[in-house]
């Protein structure tokens, strides 16, 4: 039986695992060093944004084992007109592991932190997503961003 639940500080351990399993499967292998700096980050990260309130994991477990996750971070910064409630939220480390795939658990997934970002009154919500990914995120609602007058550009400082 499938049962969805939003993670809590006492998952940390498994949040850290279910991050690198997402890095291992969509990016290139970490060396030691990286690895390290990562795990490092991800100690700090996980206990002080639970507290702040602004990172919400769902964790989705199929008959006792993990069968996938998905993150999200609520963003606050003046408003405007292309964020009128000045929150915006992002999506991050989608993952379904294989054996649990083709059977709604990324919709699922979704849907609750479609739910929270509404909750925490986000203007909308953003995501990177990969081929395989697409056509579930198009399925709740995504939609390719529009391209505006403004160019996105980024500066890489690490």
């Amino acid at each position: 039986m499938l049962n969805i639940r939003k993670a809590s500080k006492s998952d940390i351990d498994l949040l850290i695992k279910l991050r690198f399993d997402y890095i291992n499967t969509d990016f290139d292998r970490l060396n030691p060093e990286e690895e390290d700096k990562i795990k490092k980050q991800l100690n700090e990260y996980f206990p002080k944004h639970f507290d702040y309130g602004d990172f919400i994991a769902v964790i989705a477990e199929f008959d006792g084992k993990i069968a996938g996750t998905a993150f999200m971070v609520i963003n606050e910064r003046p408003a405007n007109t292309g964020f009128i409630t000045g929150k915006t939220a992002d999506i991050y480390n989608v993952l379904t592991y294989p054996e649990y795939r083709r059977q709604g658990i990324a919709t699922k997934l979704m849907e609750v932190l479609i739910d929270e970002a509404k909750k925490a009154n986000a203007s909308f919500i953003e995501l990177s997503a990969s081929s395989m990914g697409k056509s579930v995120y198009e399925k709740v609602g995504f939609t390719e961003k529009s391209h505006s007058k403004f160019t996105e550009m980024r500066l890489k400082l690490i």
